[in-house]
């Protein structure tokens, strides 16, 4: 007689508290609400990454430590740059909302607006926000390059202080492109991982300059962040 064929086995969702373990494992301390927001965004995460292919992992703990601690890290990043009180944030191609929706849950500052193309992925960025309970965060599905209408429509400035990148687009079409996103003193921040280019040829790709960099373990790999200004800024 043949068998009935083999379920999937659903994804299992991390209890807040094992979250909080495994961030201590990497030498961050979570809060209790930071803990359960993570558990959330995890938990849906691995769901829709059944039918959407949104990371390559489908464990929650590889997912944490390859992807969300890169967040974590990030954190720590930013609030050493000296930016606004109350900056205006780009993700731009938000995808699984990674860096943004774990980074939002630990560094809450000003608003932060998730752009992405791929409607599907917009989609799951929606359902994401209000799931983890994200205030100040939009989501906008739409071109980066198109981004300021929609600012507007949000009642946003049409320029960032702040525009993060991860594999966006390679950095020497980054840089020319995001000029015109960036408020005067703003930065651009990528994350990557390669050290940062020299200072000649980020000022040939674009005329920016390094304002900091910072590298960090991630499993057996070190990434990076940089910081990048206008030069004329």
């Amino acid at each position: 007689m043949p068998q009935p064929p083999k379920q999937p086995p659903k994804p299992y969702a991390p209890a807040p508290g094992e979250v909080a373990s495994e961030a201590r494992r990497l030498g961050f301390d979570l809060a209790r609400p930071q803990a359960e927001a993570l558990s959330r965004y995890l938990t849906l995460l691995l769901k829709w990454s059944r039918a959407m292919s949104l990371v390559g992992r489908s464990d929650w703990p590889g997912v944490f430590r390859d992807l969300v601690a890169d967040s974590l890290h990030l954190a720590e990043f930013l609030a050493g740059l000296g930016l606004p009180g109350q900056p205006l944030s780009l993700d731009l191609g938000a995808g699984a909302g990674l860096p943004g929706i774990p980074l939002r849950v630990v560094w809450g500052a000003g608003d932060y607006v998730l752009v992405e193309l791929r409607e599907k992925r917009a989609i799951f960025l929606r359902q994401a926000v209000a799931e983890v309970l994200l205030p100040g965060v939009r989501v906008v599905h739409g071109r980066a390059e198109a981004v300021g209408p929609e600012l507007a429509r949000l009642g946003l400035r049409p320029r960032a202080d702040l525009v993060l990148s991860r594999a966006f687009m390679p950095w020497p079409k980054l840089l020319p492109f995001v000029r015109d996103l960036l408020a005067p003193g703003g930065r651009l921040v990528v994350l990557s991982n390669d050290p940062p280019p020299a200072a000649a040829a980020l000022a040939a790709a674009g005329g920016f300059a390094l304002e900091a960099a910072r590298q960090y373990p991630s499993g057996q790999r070190t990434r990076y962040f940089w910081s990048l200004i206008p030069a004329m800024a």
